[in-house]
């Protein structure tokens, strides 16, 4: 289905992607917070929290024009799911990140690394195919490649919690290190859902 939108339709799909932007600056940053040593991590993570702030105050303009629109160019419930799916996203990377520092890891394990290059990708994929909600054209490549990018991270995941319990690693570092890639691969998660929350979306408007 191809939308003809006007000028004031589109800017639901301005604001959306607004959001999204914010999902590669919270990849990136969490990439910088993994890569750093911990008392660089400190100035970083400010950076990352105020990257989670601008993305909620993206995502509360957008829910502000649905919930003040007669009309809207996709369902308003729709579009509300895709703006608090970016917003999951990013809070969960926000408290990675916040973990990283607050539990005073020292190096980040490679598993860890591994999946922020998973959550850096999902990022670029979704703001990419935000502008493409416009026509409902060439969304099913977004939705396969986030499920198989999801599925990578979870094989990382069990993998690495495997690793740690083999280690010897004592059980405060170990529970440290686990809490980290759990919300990790929960972050991976969240853009699965938003993946297919536009699945759902393409299939009811097409």
């Amino acid at each position: 289905m191809k939308l003809s939108l006007t000028p004031k339709e589109n800017i639901y799909f301005t604001l959306l992607a607004a959001c999204a932007a914010h999902l590669v600056d919270a990849a990136r940053v969490l990439g910088e917070v993994a890569a750093a040593d911990r008392p660089s991590r400190v100035a970083l993570v400010e950076e990352l929290h105020a990257v989670e702030h601008a993305a909620d105050e993206s995502v509360h303009a957008l829910i502000q024009k649905v919930n003040s629109s007669f009309v809207t160019p996709l369902d308003r419930h729709d579009l509300l799911l895709l703006a608090t799916g970016i917003d999951d996203c990013v809070d969960l990377m926000d408290e990675a990140g916040d973990m990283m520092l607050l539990y005073k890891i020292g190096t980040v394990p490679d598993a860890a690394v591994r999946m922020i290059s998973i959550l850096e990708r999902c990022a670029e994929l979704t703001v990419e195919v935000v502008p493409r909600l416009k026509s409902m054209q060439r969304l099913r490549d977004y939705w396969v490649e986030i499920n198989r990018l999801e599925n990578e991270a979870d094989k990382i995941y069990r993998q690495a919690i495997a690793d740690l319990f083999d280690t010897d690693t004592d059980g405060r570092t170990l529970v440290k290190l686990k809490d980290v890639i759990l919300t990790l691969e929960a972050s991976v998660d969240a853009f699965e859902r938003l993946a297919n929350s536009v699945e759902t979306i393409s299939v009811k408007e097409s």
